[in-house]
């Protein structure tokens, strides 16, 4: 009775570098990302059997009350053009993949002024356990709970080697209460997302920091009030950088209030369109690709 979100972003970009670029539609059209995804997805399915599936999307990659925070975040990934950077055979692949999952029934979300993490929290939040996320972004381990049962399928050594989650194999990961994970990332930092943490502060100080608070606002209460529970080199650190320690939760975390309209998130148990779903796939040239999906969905 699972919920499987994906973190559809995370999985084009990785089907579109681990699938070879000479695959290519009848028109000549790089295809690679699209069937990558399609595989993955018909992969997860028979692996996970959810009974609830969301292809979450990025409403907005920089949305402006993040930006109103801290105007350098993700600024790194800014093209030329104002936008963010990506290969120029993926973008025109994408519609081709959402026409491609509309037409089979599967439920999309994106919504406007959020992240794909955020509508994925806002789902964990509100939806009913086990929930698997699926990703290769780090910043999703915020989510696991064990209590409700939601882990990530963590994509970083690929599907075929995937780790799944939970709150024990991020303590043995990075040493730390599994639960704090989104405190050690505020204070380590990002460097793909142009979030600095507490200078001065790596790995292993954010580890110690960890352990010993539950929260931000407790690490800087210690470091202003020189507690003797924080390290003295550590607590300079932290008021060094207690501006950006004070806007991290908000920046850092996941939001889980998500204006999400009412919408179907059940598995498909017939296609919108299997004219569609043919059309699709003679048209791009996806043969197998659909035709594993439509395996994965007993559907053939």
């Amino acid at each position: 009775m699972s919920l499987l979100l994906l973190d559809s972003a995370s999985l084009w970009y990785r089907a579109y570098f681990g699938m070879p670029d000479t695959l290519l539609s009848p028109k000549g059209e790089p295809i690679n990302a699209v069937k990558g995804f399609l595989d993955m997805s018909a992969r997860l399915i028979n692996i996970y059997s959810p009974n609830r599936f969301v292809a979450c999307l990025e409403g907005d990659w920089r949305p402006s009350w993040r930006v109103d925070l801290f105007p350098d975040y993700k600024l790194n990934r800014i093209d030329d053009s104002g936008e963010e950077a990506e290969p120029d055979t993926l973008s025109p692949q994408i519609p081709i993949l959402l026409d491609v999952l509309d037409a089979f029934g599967f439920a999309s979300l994106g919504v406007d002024d959020y992240e794909a993490d955020d509508v994925i929290a806002t789902l964990s939040k509100s939806e009913s356990g086990p929930i698997r996320v699926v990703s290769g972004d780090r910043d999703l381990f915020q989510l696991v709970d064990d209590r409700k049962d939601v882990k990530i399928v963590y994509l970083a050594k690929g599907l075929s080697n995937h780790d799944l989650v939970d709150t024990d194999w991020i303590s043995k990961k990075y040493e730390i209460p599994g639960e704090r994970y989104a405190l050690f990332a505020m204070i380590r930092g990002d460097a793909s997302d142009g979030l600095p943490g507490l200078k001065g502060i790596g790995e292993k100080g954010a580890a110690l920091i960890a352990n010993l608070f539950p929260d931000m606002g407790s690490v800087v209460e210690a470091a202003e009030s020189e507690s003797d529970l924080l390290p003295k080199n550590l607590a300079k650190k932290v008021i060094a950088s207690r501006d950006y320690a004070k806007i991290a939760p908000k920046l850092v975390n996941c939001a889980t209030d998500v204006p999400i309209p009412s919408m179907s998130i059940d598995m498909p148990k017939k296609p919108n369109s299997l004219a569609k779903i043919n059309d699709l796939q003679e048209s791009y040239g996806l043969g197998a690709s659909v035709d594993r999906l439509l395996a994965a969905l007993r559907w053939v």
